[in-house]
């Protein structure tokens, strides 16, 4: 979260648009903007632009007055051969969101999603199902009406610090990398936000980043441990279970925040009153580096020692492309532990995004799960996805 609070203050202090704090790959903030910020994208064509005109010259007045929004749909299909489960899921997320610049350097953000299954089981869940300990449609659940934003952001007249208060989803720029999105690149948790972190439902909390000279960042947030999207609420100033995290990180320049990073973040999470979740804390390291605006080696490892994470230790590995069409291609791959399952789990995910247009991405993609931990009698899982994403 940190991470993130830094990169939208950074990317504010670079001039590059950034009315918003904490502005990672999933942020709303990088959804309102096309392309990726440093490439010169040759798009395939203008679709959804062409075919409803007078919407988008409607937005771009409301833009000039401070006032950005996209809707968007998204829809997700995966498929198996796990011996368990299922064997298949569909889902799908609506969103409307944006932001408004109220003051010169005070904004307003807010997102609405209608997360929602045409399955019986969620994306989000078909490894589980299919006895593999991972998460292979992250976000794509059946969650239904959210509130996953509606925070205020104010940040320095020189960029030097950025506060964000309010509605916040810590995973918009806890642990972030280029590819950490799940709207827009990898599918499965293990590399996106670390999956020894124990992070939050979206919840009230605050959040802030300072740089700390040229090329150095910390950011820290505190957020509520127990939220809920589908019913927001202000307890956490009375039940006091909280998530904590700091992260301390290096980047080539604060317009490269989260494409060129190194950093590491401490987290704690604090048990539930209910006991239904156990005090957890850990930590993670993560670089990734862009080489001549095409391609993202990366490095991230994490270890918790509670047992309300995903994973107990995680250590992941891969290389992103970045295409003249805003194409993008990942391959990476992931070994982990989780407390009290003997033996690790591998996970292989390679996807390729074929881009359209800024409106229209089409997303196949492979995960290969060996030992899958659930499921000691099958030796490997496969698992093809589909997602698309249409945005107005």
């Amino acid at each position: 979260m940190i991470g993130r609070l830094v990169a939208a203050l950074s990317i504010a202090c670079a001039g590059m648009a950034s009315a918003q704090g904490l502005s990672g790959p999933s942020s709303v903030e990088a959804e309102l903007k096309p392309g990726d910020g440093l490439t010169d994208p040759q798009y395939r064509s203008e679709f959804p632009h062409n075919i409803a005109p007078g919407w988008f010259r409607w937005k771009d007045r409301l833009a000039e007055g401070g006032f950005r929004f996209n809707v968007d749909y998204l829809a997700l299909g995966q498929s198996t051969n796990a011996d368990l489960g299922t064997g298949e899921a569909a889902g799908g997320i609506a969103r409307v969101y944006g932001s408004w610049q109220a003051t010169e350097r005070g904004s307003l953000t807010f997102k609405i999603e209608d997360r929602h299954g045409y399955t019986d089981v969620a994306p989000q869940f078909l490894g589980l199902d299919g006895g593999a300990l991972s998460i292979t449609g992250t976000a794509f659940n059946d969650n239904g009406l959210l509130l996953t934003n509606l925070f205020w952001t104010q940040r320095a007249e020189n960029g030097a610090w950025t506060l964000q208060v309010g509605q916040i989803d810590v995973t918009d720029f806890v642990d972030i990398y280029g590819l950490v999105s799940p709207y827009s690149g990898f599918q499965n948790l293990s590399f996106n936000t670390n999956p020894t972190i124990n992070t939050p439902n979206q919840g009230i909390g605050i959040a802030g980043g300072i740089k700390l000279n040229e090329n150095f960042y910390a950011v820290a947030s505190v957020a509520d441990a127990n939220a809920d999207p589908s019913d927001p609420s202000l307890d956490v100033f009375s039940d006091g279970n909280l998530f904590k995290s700091f992260e301390i990180g290096y980047t080539s320049g604060f317009d490269r925040i989260y494409f060129d990073n190194i950093h590491l973040t401490l987290w704690h999470a604090d048990a539930a009153d209910d006991g239904s979740r156990a005090e957890d804390y850990g930590g993670v390291f993560s670089a990734a580096w862009f080489v001549d605006n095409k391609w993202m080696p990366f490095f991230r490892a994490g270890a918790s020692k509670g047992t309300a994470a995903l994973y107990d230790r995680s250590v992941s590995a891969g290389l992103g492309y970045y295409g003249r069409n805003t194409d993008l291609a990942g391959l990476g791959l992931n070994w982990a532990e989780a407390r009290g399952i003997d033996g690790g789990q591998f996970t292989l995910e390679a996807f390729y995004r074929f881009s359209i247009s800024p409106g229209l991405q089409i997303t196949p993609s492979l995960q290969f799960i060996s030992n899958p931990l659930l499921n000691p009698n099958q030796d490997s899982i496969t698992l093809f996805s589909l997602r698309t994403r249409i945005v107005f």
